[in-house]
């Protein structure tokens, strides 16, 4: 029998309407009145290309028709990556760019809440095999600069809705690579990449044996999560998921 959920007391539904009142609830993207905060208007809605349907087993590429069974892109195929699985919940294009990069570089923490909740529906299976919840950490002197790491503000929310542990200092980044961004290729991506994680040695006997969930802000060529997953093999996890908010989606085969 399903679980009957309980109706919200008088006195929290009062307090939520003078709230709403107060401070009515806003699109995160456009600022348009909506019915519940942290969430999007029907129009903004719309704009977002969310992943859904078939994908690559590995790497969660996009297919346009469904191969069946767990097939692979050709690029995964060519060159398997160190991460056993990574899903995506939207396309990186015009529309979503606004609402990562205004998490990233606007001081939108408001953001992160309405992220979880879509990166909790998009990666539940991937969740349910996790045993703990690490973002792909920051330079220190690139968080300095910043303040704050998008993809452990990410991970935090995602740990709070899912109930999974967070392990925010488990992989640390040991080098001031480079902005990925200015990487003409997805092999120079990889190349700024290499030995630019590790997980620290007092830490590794708790990555033994387990699984991990790796969460980004996005997924370009997957150089990034592929280097994490290496230095957490290398430590001992059995498995690394990845998670990402969206990821680039190229008409041409190629690059992951």
């Amino acid at each position: 029998m399903a679980a009957v959920m309980e109706s919200p007391k008088p006195a929290s539904r009062l307090l939520r309407g003078a709230l709403d009142l107060l401070f009515p609830p806003l699109c995160v993207a456009c600022r348009a009145h909506v019915a519940d905060p942290g969430s999007l208007c029907p129009e903004c809605w719309r704009q977002i290309s969310f992943i859904e349907g078939p994908a690559c087993s590995a790497c969660g590429l996009p297919f346009d028709l469904d191969p069946g069974g767990e097939t692979v892109c050709a690029a995964c195929h060519a060159k398997p990556p160190r991460f056993d699985h990574a899903r995506s919940v939207m396309r990186y294009d015009d529309a979503s760019k606004r609402l990562v990069l205004a998490l990233k570089w606007a001081d939108r923490l408001d953001l992160s809440p309405a992220f979880a909740r879509w990166m909790e529906r998009t990666g539940r299976p991937l969740l349910e095999e996790a045993d703990l919840i690490v973002p792909v950490p920051l330079h220190r002197f690139r968080l300095w600069r910043r303040r704050y790491n998008q993809a452990a503000v990410i991970a935090q929310g995602l740990a709070r809705t899912s109930g999974k542990p967070y392990e925010p200092s488990l992989l640390q980044r040991l080098r001031a690579t480079p902005s990925q961004g200015k990487m003409p290729s997805a092999k120079a991506r990889r190349r700024n990449m290499l030995g630019a994680f590790a997980v620290p040695k007092p830490r590794r006997a708790e990555v033994k044996g387990r699984t991990v969930l790796l969460v980004d802000d996005v997924l370009t060529t997957g150089a990034t999560l592929d280097a994490c997953a290496r230095s957490l093999k290398r430590a001992g996890a059995t498995r690394v998921l990845a998670l990402t908010l969206a990821r680039v989606v190229r008409a041409a085969p190629g690059e992951i």
